[in-house]
């Protein structure tokens, strides 16, 4: 006879979007990793905003606490929207890396005028304070952030982003880089798989963010962030949904910045069937 905890289905704890101090997360990988596994997470990969840089370090630590570990990046497009592209099983490929130092040069013009502009805003403030805060290579809006607090220019972080960083205010720069569709593009060039992150920071309705995953699966985008710490569970049915009429793989994942985004806490539980594991280039630790 056949129990009926047969039928139940294997409930996993993985997190697919997570970031260091290599680029605009507070945690360092043995910091995550540790963190990870007190949390029982299973799966993780880290995806930090243009750069690969903490892999190798990120590996050898999920080694140590049995956490399967993931390969990954981040890009920020260049769009009137925010869309964000997850590119998993990333490894090193030169195109690949002459774009990611692209897009970390314009990004570094951005932070030099974002500096003369904070200046001509009264604020004392030199790139070695921001970088002071930063611990990778990328230097990031969140940097600037905790360096405004660090020096007493605003009260908290959500402040240094109403005042003088975030869009539309003092110290504000539009930032270049890669487009939506370039970004899907270079990561299956690199031969890794691309998925829209947290579909809602788009600010697109089910029509207009359908007819952005139909232009970008032209282009080879493989899945859709349908979990994460950015919407609600009613809205992650509704991406589940929409992933499934696109013919996309469903993933999740937190959007750890540690404390840089306390609201997101580590680890997502899904379905052991949520992932196509394999295609991840997943090996579960036993």
């Amino acid at each position: 006879m056949i129990s009926l905890n047969s039928w139940r289905r294997t409930i996993r704890t993985i997190d697919l979007h997570v970031h260091s101090v290599f680029s605009d997360g507070t945690c360092t990988v043995k910091e995550l990793a540790g963190s990870a596994k007190r949390k029982g997470v299973s799966v993780m990969a880290l995806t930090d905003h243009d750069t690969l840089d903490g892999w190798k370090d990120f590996k050898r630590e999920c080694g140590v606490f049995s956490i399967s570990p993931v390969s990954g990046v981040e890009l920020s497009a260049m769009s009137d929207r925010t869309v964000h592209i997850l590119g998993y099983r990333m490894e090193r490929f030169e195109p690949l890396e002459n774009a990611l130092e692209w897009v970390r040069d314009r990004r570094d013009a951005r932070n030099g005028t974002m500096i003369s502009r904070l200046r001509e805003n009264g604020l004392d403030i030199t790139l070695d304070d921001v970088r002071r805060e930063a611990g990778g290579r990328v230097l990031a809006r969140p940097h600037f952030a905790r360096a405004l607090v660090t020096k007493g220019y605003v009260p908290d972080f959500r402040s240094a982003f109403t005042m003088y960083i975030g869009r539309g205010a003092a110290a504000y720069v539009k930032r270049e880089g890669l487009s939506p569709e370039d970004c899907v593009k270079i990561i299956r060039e690199a031969g890794g798989l691309p998925v829209l992150a947290h579909p809602s920071l788009t600010g697109l309705d089910a029509e207009g963010l359908g007819k952005l995953l139909e232009m970008l699966r032209e282009h080879g985008l493989w899945g859709l962030e349908c979990i994460s710490s950015h919407c609600s569970s009613e809205a992650a049915y509704g991406y589940l949904t929409i992933a499934a009429k696109y013919s996309l793989f469903p993933t999740a994942g937190s959007d750890f910045h540690g404390s840089a985004r306390p609201e997101a806490e580590l680890g997502v539980r899904v379905s052991d069937d949520f992932v196509p594991w394999a295609r991840l280039g997943v090996n579960f630790c036993r």
